[in-house]
């Protein structure tokens, strides 16, 4: 895990806010769903994708390639270039 050095207070309403610069840097746009994920004393947040990076197609089974979820057809696909 790397440190940032950013440092955000929690609104009345339990609200935070992720930087500009974080949320340019992972992609996440206005709308866009998060994950989050608690371990022990950490709370991780993650953006949220449901299905395929490529297909989109959200009923096939999904495996994790590089932090990115791919269905099997286009794992198969690309290992065929």
């Amino acid at each position: 895990m790397k440190a940032t050095g950013i440092i955000r207070n929690v609104d009345e309403l339990g609200r935070i806010v992720i930087p500009k610069e974080l949320r340019r840097k992972l992609e996440i746009e206005h709308g866009d769903a998060v994950e989050i994920f608690v371990d022990e004393d950490l709370i991780i947040l993650r953006k949220y994708t449901p299905a395929c990076i490529f297909c989109g197609d959200e009923a096939a089974e999904v495996q994790i390639y590089k932090g990115k979820k791919v269905c099997k057809a286009c794992l198969a696909e690309m290992a065929a270039l």
